[in-house]
């Protein structure tokens, strides 16, 4: 927005304010379910011309649907893991059926958010050092959070 060569003569400060704003009041109505009416009343309130607000709301009604998918993907909590499977995959040969012999692991965890209930597990396949790694790294956040609760 602030390389916009026709809103260079306007102070970056008030840019950001007014993209702020506008950004406030799209989320809102999203989450509003907000119709064209409301959110009109609600420009005419703030001193937007008949033009802009058409301009707006036609936009709006345009992207509409994207914007509660999004909005709907987003919680208010974070998800968390519940539990954990695995089990070990071993590759015999490739698609060109050369032997591999490749052992790796698929690993699935399930995920609960307390918003919403249950969500899709989620599954990846890794190899044991990847596994490895993953292990290592989640022992130091274990301790990392250790740490921190015992100050």
């Amino acid at each position: 927005i602030l390389d916009d060569p026709d809103l260079k003569d306007i102070d970056p400060t008030v840019l950001k304010h007014c993209h702020a704003a506008a950004a406030t009041c799209i989320l809102e109505a999203g989450k509003q379910k907000a119709d064209i009416s409301a959110i009109s009343t609600c420009l005419e309130d703030c001193k937007l011309d008949k033009e802009r607000i058409e301009q707006f709301c036609t936009e709006y009604q345009k992207n509409k649907d994207a914007l509660e998918i999004l909005l709907g993907s987003i919680g208010r909590s974070p998800l968390h893991i519940t539990d954990v499977s695995w089990r070990l995959e071993y590759q015999i040969k490739n698609n060109q059926l050369h032997k591999t012999y490749q052992p790796s692991y698929l690993v699935t965890l399930n995920i609960e958010n307390s918003d919403s209930g249950s969500h899709p597990d989620v599954s990846f396949s890794c190899t044991m050092e990847q596994l490895q790694d993953l292990v290592g790294k989640l022992k130091d956040a274990a301790k990392s959070l250790e740490r921190a609760t015992q100050m």
